[in-house]
């Protein structure tokens, strides 16, 4: 495996700041990503190069 990805939902302040925590970088916004509760969402990705951590 040469790299983890992570796609959290933007709302979700406490996973962005635990990913940071170990060591993932937010690489950007994928706008309108996910359909939750009759309305389409924005979502985060995060990722971490094998050897980063």
């Amino acid at each position: 495996m040469h790299r983890i990805e992570a796609a959290i939902d933007v709302a979700n302040i406490a996973e962005q700041r635990s990913l940071e925590k170990v060591g993932f970088q937010r690489e950007g916004v994928m706008r309108g990503h996910a359909f939750r509760d009759g309305a389409w969402d924005d979502t985060l990705l995060y990722s971490v190069p094998r050897g980063e951590i």
